[in-house]
């Protein structure tokens, strides 16, 4: 592996990709706050409103692979300005939207040029900082941009949603895009695979078909259980995944390489962060609907409260590179994500009163143990993968974390919902009815409770409240032993890996890389 140290303009190079990362991911916390205000404006009903926040990221996770590969062809820099002025000349249409369906339609382009954007960068990333202890760092202030944009969420959105209207929600990126448009020419370099052949349009068909069902199906599935559309959303994806994946060992150009599963660095690296993405995404679903529903917070205080634990990931992303120079990867993850476990063991000790700050330390204990994973996990993943198919490779990356929050959310909060309705014990003479509506979920429970007289409605109440908080433990007990497993996954499978500040660096094996390491690309200024 080339160790050139980088200079000065590739860390300029890093603060012209990573502004914009912290502002899209701001953005998408923003629009929580945001979607009463302008569905009260557009006259958007219920199920406009999921579309407005649901359709971004269909689209993004579908077209995520497509995008990863197109920039290794036609040029990772050239892709990623064409997506940064489209996203922002988009992001001013959805601003000014008159309609709901204008709306959705603009959110979805916007999931489309945000896939040119993610995986561009962080191939980017792998071509401009060659030396692992720096690829590493610069990794990580990445990933600590992209939390601190999630981090600031809740209070810029309150600021800007008291003094202007909703639309200035979308024009928060704008600038940052246009300082992208300006500065990457200058400081980010070119580089496509000179040896690529053409993109196979089949293989995106199959792969969006793959993807888009997949999605759909599992966000159907968290949302209103095991309905037969949801079930055959997910299965038709499945399929048609599986003559993508025949077509693509037929292809000589194909759009997805498999020859990059058989490393095992990069399919471990693939699997700890996917595994970990579903872990905490249940967890983090069950608390929040804890936060509002038992704890009885605000959607704005559960989102501050969630503060906390996102600070702490920003630390560890920042701190986690520098311990990699003198720990190897393969016991700080470990080390990292016993803590985690240890957060959630915390977490399985929360009560349905007054369990508020339980599960906040238990998130943050939770968020710092995950970060050396985060920060370290990509950066092996990109090391493992040959240079010109660093797109594909972060674009794979990318689309894991996707499936991995999305079936998080439906396995775990599934979990919840099996063990709450199991657990509801309701008072003597609650009505059939609410009885029934009640064991819907927490949600439905509250609302009953608000139609039965004084006493009887608190009853319901709590034990409602109980019964969900059961379902968090649970959920949480289940969590410690998955991050348990995996940190034995993170020590076994990574323990070949070296310190970066050692003399091997952390590189991985050379008869690991699969053939494709020996392609020719071209990279330029």
């Amino acid at each position: 592996m080339d160790t050139t140290s980088a200079t000065r303009r590739e860390w300029l190079g890093l603060a012209v990709l990573a502004l914009p990362t912290l502002l899209l991911s701001l953005d998408v916390s923003v629009l929580f706050l945001a979607l009463p205000h302008l569905s009260t404006d557009l006259g958007a009903d219920s199920t406009q409103q999921l579309w407005i926040l649901d359709i971004y990221s269909f689209m993004l996770a579908g077209f995520l692979v497509t995008m990863g590969t197109l920039g290794d062809r036609i040029g990772r820099r050239r892709l990623l300005l064409i997506g940064a002025a489209a996203f922002g000349v988009t992001s001013v249409v959805a601003a000014y939207a008159t309609s709901p369906g204008m709306l959705i339609a603009a959110r979805a382009l916007l999931g489309i040029f945000g896939a040119t954007l993610m995986p561009s960068t962080m191939a980017l990333i792998r071509n401009m900082f060659r030396d692992p202890k720096q690829m590493a760092a610069a990794i990580g202030i990445w990933f600590a941009c992209f939390m601190g944009g999630m981090t600031l969420g809740p209070l810029v959105g309150g600021a800007l949603l008291t003094s202007f209207w909703w639309g200035s929600a979308f024009l928060l990126g704008v600038p940052f895009m246009a300082l992208l448009l300006v500065a990457g020419p200058a400081l980010l370099p070119e580089y496509r695979d000179a040896s690529a052949g053409r993109l196979d349009l089949t293989s995106v068909a199959l792969s969006l078909a793959t993807i888009l069902p997949v999605i759909y199906g599992l966000k159907g599935i968290a949302r209103n259980g095991w309905g037969i559309a949801s079930v055959a959303a997910v299965v038709a994806g499945v399929l048609v995944g599986a003559v993508f994946v025949r077509r693509q060992h037929r292809l000589t150009s194909p759009l997805l390489d498999l020859r990059l599963f058989a490393n095992r660095t990069f399919s471990s690296a693939l699997a700890i962060g996917m595994a970990t993405g579903i872990v905490m995404a249940g967890i983090s679903f069950t608390s929040i609907m804890y936060l509002q529903a038992v704890g009885g917070l605000s959607p704005l205080n559960a989102g501050l409260w969630l503060i906390p634990q996102n600070i702490a990931m920003v630390a560890g992303l920042m701190v986690a590179p520098s311990l990699a120079r003198f720990i190897r990867p393969a016991y700080l993850m470990a080390g990292g994500l016993l803590v985690a476990g240890a957060g959630l063991l915390v977490q399985t000790r929360t009560e349905a009163a007054g369990g508020v700050a339980t599960v906040v330390v238990g998130l943050t204990l939770a968020g710092l143990g995950i970060s050396p994973a985060m920060a370290l996990t990509m950066p092996l993943l990109l090391g493992a993968a040959p240079p010109e198919q660093a797109g594909s490779a972060a674009a794979i990356s990318e689309t894991s974390g996707e499936f991995g929050v999305a079936l998080g959310i439906a396995a775990l909060g599934s979990l919840a919902t099996v063990v709450y309705r199991a657990h509801l014990t309701l008072p003597a003479g609650t009505p059939t009815a609410v009885d029934e509506a009640a064991r819907q979920g927490i949600t439905n429970a509250e609302s009953a409770a608000q139609h039965l007289p004084g006493a009887l409605g608190a009853e319901l109440l709590d034990a409602a409240r109980a019964a969900f908080t059961t379902g968090l433990t649970t959920v949480a007990g289940v969590g410690v032993a998955a991050l348990v497993g995996l940190a034995v996954l993170a020590a076994v499978a990574f323990r070949h890996v070296s310190a970066t500040g050692t003399a091997g660096e952390a590189q991985v094996n050379a008869d690991e890389a699969p053939d494709a390491v020996t392609a020719a690309g071209k990279g330029d200024w």
